[in-house]
This record gives C-alpha cells, structure tokens and sequence, in this order.
C-alpha cells in the first residue's frame, strides 16, 4: 500500500509542475503565451525542400494567454547542419492579423529553395506584438533538419524539352561550324559546257547535217562529186533533146 501511495505522489507531482509550465504568464509579467507549431503537408512526409519550387508548410497557432495579440510575420532561414552556421534567410511574409486571447488559426507559409542538395537545419518562426506593450515576440514553430533535393524529371516537362532543344542546336551549329572549317571538302568537277551549233543546215531526205561540224576536205569532195553528177546528168538531156529534133526533121522532109 505504501508502495502505490508513493507513487500517486510521484505522478501528482509531475502533473502538478507540468500544469505549472504550461499555464499563461500573467499580463504583468512579460512575454504572452503563444504557441506555434510548423508541419508540412501529408504528401510531403518526410518533409523535402524542392529545389525551383514553392515549398509550402502550414503553422498552427493558438495564443494561449489573456491577452490579445497581433500576429505580425512568418519568416524562417536555413542553416548548416552541424556548424548552425546561416546559409540564406526565407522571405519573410506579413500578415497582421488579431490573434484574440484563447483563439487558434492554421496559416501556409510558403518558400523557395535554391540551395546544392543535402540535409540543412531549417528555422521557421512567428513574430506577434503584445496590444499593450507594442514588444516584438518571436516563438519558433518548426526547428529539424530537411533534405533539399533536386525536382523530379518528367516527359512533359515544357521547360525541360525547351533547354534540351536549345541546347541540341547549339551543339548541331557548332558540329557543323568544326566540320566546314577543318574537314578538307571534295572538289567539285566542272563539266564543260557544250553551246548551241549555230549555222546553215543542209538537210538530205528526212535527216540533217550541220556543215561546220564537218571537215573542210570532205566538204569539198562531196562537192566535186555533186558538180559532176550535175554534169552527166545536163550531158544526158541535152543528148536526149537532140535525138528528138533530128527525128522531127526527117519528118517534115
């Protein structure tokens, strides 16, 4: 029995001093109670920062204390993993919306991502003035390391075929370019050109011949040749012609 007594102190205790911690600070004595909590979404588990992309984490906030406060920015930065050493700020985005005592909102963050790949520690935080006071608070909302990775390649990517495009061209002109100028090109044969016969054309029966495209020595014996028969041919009627007027003389006689 003591044995289980002692232990119900132990647990009362801790409950006690846990109801303690997370009761509201008082008005008076500084800092409201606000809290915030940072998750990405569910089809980002395991919590990857995009290279190129909009990055979008949502933040849950309640302000636990009895007063009302004015929620003012949400801004983060990424650091180095192991030294905690600040890599780039986020860019910080304003709201200034009445957070009214015990009220609870979610909010999206959004951010960009143009880091080398690996594991970063990145910070993401609230900043909420007191109406009172008019003090600046800040309470962080998400403190853990994330994996930066490159995006995803795809088939329809736009973008991705354009560069690929740009660049196949630039490699195609200067192949081209190097080839022209270093590779020894073949000589092209010229082929003479052969001109039009001009002149007189001395057809015989239904073909022709051209006479300048015929030597002068065998012009002038198919000359001689056609004088000659010429001649023969003038001998032979006038001989004809004479028989025939002898014949008309004996006649009349």
């Amino acid at each position: 029995m003591r044995l289980f007594s002692f232990i119900g102190l132990f647990l009362g205790s801790v409950a006690f001093v846990q109801n303690v911690v997370a009761s509201p600070v008082d008005a008076d004595a500084g800092e409201p109670v606000v809290l915030a909590v940072a998750t990405f979404p569910e089809d980002n588990a395991f919590g990857h920062v995009v290279n190129g992309e909009r990055n979008k984490i949502f933040l849950a906030i309640e302000n636990k204390s009895d007063r009302n406060v004015t929620l003012k920015n949400i801004a983060g930065s990424f650091h180095h993993p192991e030294t905690n050493k600040l890599v780039k700020n986020t860019t910080a985005l304003n709201y200034g919306v009445p957070l009214l005592e015990g009220a609870t909102m979610q909010l999206p963050y959004m951010f960009h991502s143009e880091f080398k790949p690996g594991d970063y520690r990145l910070n993401i935080w609230i900043e909420h003035v007191a109406d009172m006071q008019g003090q600046t608070f800040r309470v962080t909302a998400y403190d853990s390391i994330v994996s930066v990775v490159e995006p995803e390649g795809s088939w329809l990517d736009l973008k991705l075929w354009t560069t690929y495009l740009i660049v196949s061209g630039l490699l195609g002109g200067l192949a081209f370019y190097l080839y022209t100028t270093f590779v020894p090109q073949p000589k092209k044969r010229k082929t003479p050109q052969v001109s039009a016969p001009v002149g007189t054309v001395t057809a015989t029966g239904a073909g022709g011949y051209q006479e300048e495209w015929i030597p002068e020595h065998h012009l002038k014996k198919s000359k001689k040749s056609k004088a000659s028969g010429a001649a023969t041919s003038g001998d032979e009627t006038s001989g004809v012609e004479s028989g025939t007027e002898g014949r008309r003389r004996k006649g009349k006689k």
